[in-house]
């Protein structure tokens, strides 16, 4: 149910490209909403607008495209609110907007594949029964974009992409958020997908630091961590083999004695085996002696589908590309998803290192892009001719500098309130999940603050909650989690 309530546009209007398409720079529509969460009918409004991003002389440089979701009748003194992300970079919030947290979900199939007609249904899994939530838009994607000065000219684009810079002028736009909603008081969360767990990481400290922001929980989707990502140093490798077997294990590829097994109960060993003995095996490089290197690939085979030969061809360090490509080159001929290891792809040729292209991520983009636009427009009733950049431009990206690791850790002790959940697809081979874990362990060093990280796995890949089963079970995750990290009216001390 949906009524339309308010719609304010400001006076002044910016042109935000060079074809002169125009956008409101600090404009929002209000409509109502019922939906049914949990077997309880819950009655909230949404605002869907745009909000500028100021530089240090006060003048607007960007606007964000923002949607907002309230419950209604309830104390928003005590009521969480969280800032949701996506990654990319360059990726607009769509994702987790229509398929995870928000009040509606993506028409699709209960595996995730898409369906006609296109469109979104109600979400009987969303979190609006324990937080409000608001789905950020970064400059260049979905709707948001850059303003240009009085002569025409555009800011300098370091001011926006780039990790530091990326949360340096979002955390500024939040706290502005939260003053315009009146939600200082509220118990606050932020997550990210993807590269939005680096972005949540350097926020966490950013808004606690220069923003005087605190946090009770940062939330880390299928988080992509640079510290190990695209860094091409062959020992992090040694990370991918666990989901190379669960990957193997969902195609029924692996030998009888781990195939008969649940996965559950085979990847402990794997990851143990990935640590103690083919991350050190990978570190010795061509210095390995020959007996060691013939039995750690005949391991590695083992675990992972792939033949002994490939292993060896690849001098143990089997790129994940080569693993999509291989695992099921001379069963079916078909590639695997990167994403999504369960989606299937058909090449060109069968010979070669890499697919040519990722199924699952067209099969997604096939369902969100028209679903993201009609909501939008018809549901929420923002109207625009700007182009929905699921994907916007922000390349380069400046990832120099990159301290989030160590951002978090300052956030989380400086914070006691502090925790952190980590939620991964064990068939995500982009952003492995031992990958995940494996950031997890290096935040805090000291291991005097492990008692607040959780980490959480589920049977599907990158976005996790496409598949119907894992929707239900993860949202449960985050409400568990939104508990366990509540003061419960304990003061923030160790």
């Amino acid at each position: 149910m949906k009524k339309i309530l308010l719609i304010v546009f400001c006076i002044s209007v910016y042109s935000v490209n060079s074809q002169n398409i125009k956008i409101p720079a600090d404009t929002s529509v209000v409509t109502t909403h019922t939906v049914t969460i949990k077997n309880q009918l819950i009655s909230y409004k949404a605002i869907a607008g745009t909000q500028p991003v100021w530089n240090e002389k006060g003048e607007p440089i960007a606007t964000l495209f923002y949607t907002y979701y309230e419950r209604d009748k309830v104390d928003k003194k005590n009521r969480p609110l969280i800032f949701s992300f996506n990654g990319g970079p360059g990726s607009a919030s769509a994702w987790m907007h229509i398929a995870y947290t928000g009040p509606k979900v993506l028409n699709i199939d209960p595996e995730g594949y898409p369906i006609q007609p296109y469109g979104v249904e109600d979400n009987p899994n969303s979190i609006l029964d324990v937080a409000d939530i608001v789905y950020i838009d970064p400059v260049n994607t979905g709707y948001s974009r850059m303003i240009a000065d009085k002569d025409g000219k555009l800011p300098d684009r370091s001011t926006f992409f780039g990790i530091n810079s990326d949360i340096k002028y979002l955390a500024g736009w939040m706290n502005t958020f939260v003053s315009r909603v009146n939600r200082w008081q509220s118990p606050k969360y932020i997550i990210g997908e993807s590269y939005g767990g680096t972005r949540v990481m350097g926020l966490a400290n950013e808004l606690q630091s220069s923003q005087w922001m605190y946090l009770n929980g940062v939330i880390m989707v299928s988080p992509a961590d640079y510290k190990l990502y695209n860094t091409n140093q062959p020992v992090y490798s040694a990370l991918s083999l666990p989901y190379f077997t669960a990957t193997a294990w969902y195609h029924k590829v692996l030998p009888p004695a781990l195939q008969n097994q649940d996965l559950l109960d085979i990847l402990p060993e794997v990851e143990d085996y990935a640590i103690q003995k083919l991350m050190p095996a990978l570190a010795q490089g061509g210095f390995i002696s020959d007996d060691e290197k013939q039995q750690v690939a005949k391991q590695v085979a083992y675990y992972s589908g792939l033949s002994e030969t490939s292993v060896l061809q690849n001098n143990l360090n089997v790129p994940n590309s080569f693993f999509w490509k291989d695992l099921l080159r001379n069963k079916t001929g078909q590639t695997v998803g990167r994403l999504d290891s369960r989606y299937l792809g058909i090449d060109k040729t069968e010979a070669g290192d890499n697919p040519d292209f990722n199924p699952e991520l067209t099969a997604w983009l096939h369902a969100f892009t028209p679903a993201i636009n009609y909501y939008i427009s018809e549901q929420l009733n923002f109207k625009t001719d700007i182009k929905y950049n699921m994907f916007g431009d922000v390349h380069p990206w400046d990832n120099r500098n990159d301290n989030t690791r160590d951002d978090l850790r300052k956030a989380m002790a400086q914070n006691p309130y502090l925790k952190v959940l980590i939620q991964s697809g064990y068939y995500d081979g982009a952003c492995t999940y031992f990958g995940a874990k494996y950031t997890m362990h290096q935040v805090d060093p000291s291991g005097k603050m492990k008692d607040r990280f959780t980490f959480k796995g589920y049977r599907s890949g990158h976005m996790m909650y496409l598949r119907k089963e894992d929707l239900h079970t993860a949202t449960d995750d985050i409400r568990e989690f939104i508990i366990s990290s509540s003061s419960k009216g304990n003061p923030a001390k160790y």
